[in-house]
């Protein structure tokens, strides 16, 4: 932090994609999350009631949920979360 904010990539980011910002989650902001050191990456479809995450930190592969799973944020390891609880 400093006088004009925060400086470097966000831990967690969490896109809500409509069918005109597909392309753009899915793919170019996909990519500058991942090199620009974003550590988790939600992508939480409410068209297909599913969740992508990326766990760019571990180096995992791509998980999705429905709204009804529970979901661990994996940089935080006690959190869980559940879309349908929000909605």
């Amino acid at each position: 932090m400093d006088d004009r904010g925060c400086n470097g990539a966000p831990d967690w980011t969490i896109e809500v994609t409509s069918p005109s910002s597909q392309q753009m989650d899915y793919d170019i902001k996909l990519f500058k999350y991942r090199t620009a050191g974003v550590r988790e990456y939600w992508i939480v479809n409410p068209m297909t009631h599913t969740i992508n995450v990326y766990d760019f930190e571990n180096g995992k592969n791509t998980y999705q949920y429905g709204f009804d799973d529970e979901i661990i944020v994996s940089i935080y390891g006690e959190l869980n979360i559940r879309i349908a609880d929000m909605l």
